[in-house]
């Protein structure tokens, strides 16, 4: 589970910077908050659970940290493609569709949360 949340990681800091990169060639910045969100949301978030469940193991333990994974996975690039549609379009309609993939992702954080926050222990378990 941690080596998944890892790679992850990095293909959306991959996306952030390309689209950083394609913002600063066009001069063009009406999408930064997209870019910022896939490397807070997608590569900082993503690297950080993943290095925490790999020096945590027993976190991983269970349905928590896998329904964590996939909460935060579907709802990022549903809120991230939704809302860079709703910036360029001005389609109010969209709204909708980031709130449901920001619901599902901060429902995938709160999970993470609810896990260290009753599973994490002081002494590493073996």
């Amino acid at each position: 589970m941690a080596i998944k949340f890892i790679k992850i990681s990095v293909v959306y800091f991959a996306l952030g910077v390309l689209l950083g990169y394609y913002m600063s060639i066009q001069h063009s910045y009406e999408l930064t908050g997209v870019h910022v969100h896939l490397l807070l949301l997608g590569w900082v978030a993503f690297m950080f659970a993943g290095i925490i469940y790999y020096l945590f193991p027993s976190l991983t333990f269970g349905k928590i940290a896998k329904a964590h994974f996939w909460l935060h996975n579907i709802g990022l690039p549903i809120m991230m493609i939704a809302l860079a549609f709703l910036l360029t379009t001005k389609n109010e309609a969209l709204t909708a569709w980031v709130a449901i993939g920001s619901t599902l992702t901060v429902l995938g954080i709160l999970l993470f949360t609810y896990n260290l926050l009753t599973n994490l222990k002081s002494t590493p378990s073996k």
